[in-house]
């Protein structure tokens, strides 16, 4: 049967496919639109089998919260190159997933997957941008943070998201010193807020590695209990977020910086998401 112009241009603007493939699936299912739709879904379906086993390492990653603070999330949508990543309208996606995501306080991926975006599941319309891209398109990774105030941060080119929580209600001041840490957690990846937050078995192994080392560079077996507690004291000092030196002013730790912005303010939680993340 005759395919018309508005017909391709309205499953295009449905789907974001490409001409010839809305004309293909126009032409195979006799011009009915929704037949038409649910055949570009199922080319999305086979293309994400077929790529399965590649790397999606390049994507959007977009942090954001409620207008009361109260409530964070990050959601990352990822692809394999970052031609994709970069475009505007795959920008624009990943932003409406992370914001359906906030919306419906979803808690994990799952939970996005079947959240609906102008009527249908997220995880359908992932499927319609592999379909349109020809890339594997993914919700790689998803975190959700609450407290009394949660700052997002978004890294240039949305390449890490970041949320930090603190323990003070939502003021200028301390949004202000939520996104200094958060910019913190992005560039220097702490393991945890503090010490009690490190598992013991990552401990170990650095008391084990300054034991081998001060037994290779010769030091006395009476003093290398002592070494190996300094050295796990450094690492912790040096990859807990309230102990590191701030980044803009190396001067003092994170938790100085903080109770001189504001009384009583710290640091309750963080989550950190960076691209290659699964």
């Amino acid at each position: 049967m005759q395919i018309t112009a508005a017909q391709v241009n309205e499953l295009r603007t449905m789907t974001g496919s490409g001409l010839m493939d809305c004309k293909k699936a126009l032409t195979e299912s006799n011009g009915d639109i929704q037949a038409a739709f649910d055949y570009l879904r199922k080319k999305g379906a086979k293309i994400a089998e077929l790529r399965a086993g590649r790397e999606t390492t390049e994507g959007c990653i977009v942090a954001v919260t409620t207008a009361d603070a109260k409530l964070g999330v990050i959601a990352y949508v990822s692809c394999e190159t970052d031609f994709v990543s970069k475009n505007e309208e795959f920008r624009a996606f990943a932003t409406s997933v992370a914001n359906a995501a906030l919306a419906a306080g979803a808690s994990t991926k799952e939970e996005v997957l079947a959240l609906t975006l102008d009527g249908t599941k997220i995880a359908d319309k992932l499927q319609e941008k592999v379909s349109a891209i020809g890339e594997l398109i993914q919700l790689s990774a998803y975190e959700k943070l609450t407290g009394e105030t949660v700052v997002a941060y978004n890294h240039a080119g949305n390449k890490i998201g970041v949320l930090v929580a603190m323990n003070n209600p939502k003021s200028d001041v301390n949004v202000e010193a939520g996104k200094d840490v958060a910019m913190q957690v992005a560039a220097m990846n702490p393991l945890a807020v503090d010490a009690s937050g490190v598992a013991q078995e990552v401990v170990d192994r650095e008391v084990a590695i300054a034991k081998e080392k001060a037994v290779a560079a010769g030091k006395p077996a009476n003093i290398l209990d002592k070494i190996a507690e300094g050295a796990a004291n450094t690492f912790l000092k040096e990859n807990t977020l309230l102990t590191q030196p701030f980044v803009k002013d190396g001067s003092k730790n994170v938790t100085q910086f903080l109770a001189e912005a504001e009384k009583g303010l710290t640091v309750t939680a963080f989550k950190r998401i960076a691209l290659g993340v699964k």
